[in-house]
């Protein structure tokens, strides 16, 4: 069995909770060995025109951070190639609870879900609310 079911499963989570207004932060962590990519921050962005909302990716390495806009689906595809290459762990922080995705050594994914670490969601999630992005 591999993980990309499991994964898009974590996905739709993350989908929903920008639809209801819960999201807080998305993580990229725990990497494979030492490697120059440390982790990928996800996060929530209102566009020029303030009607709409992308996703802000932050890509920190050793000596650099890289950060890169998309839309949501974009989002996806740029980094369901970190998977596995070199992260085993995505954590997504709702209001609703903590959603850890992990990959095992066997290439099996799980999605264990624990109390919310965050009591409100991100500014920006808010900030969407407010003005009738979301």
């Amino acid at each position: 069995m591999s993980y990309e079911p499991i994964l898009k499963e974590f996905w739709q989570k993350v989908k929903e909770s920008i639809q209801s207004g819960t999201f807080a932060k998305l993580t990229l962590a725990k990497t494979i060995g030492d490697t120059e990519i440390k982790n990928i921050y996800f996060r929530l962005v209102i566009n020029e025109d303030e009607t709409t909302y992308g996703v802000s990716l932050t890509a920190r390495y050793k000596t650099e951070e890289i950060e890169s806009f998309h839309t949501l689906d974009e989002a996806f595809i740029v980094l369901t190639p970190y998977i596995k290459n070199p992260f085993l762990t995505a954590l997504l922080f709702t209001t609703d609870a903590d959603i850890t995705f992990k990959v095992n050594k066997k290439n099996v994914g799980s999605i264990i879900e624990q109390a919310p670490t965050f009591k409100n969601a991100s500014p920006v999630m808010l900030e969407m609310i407010e003005k009738g992005i979301i």
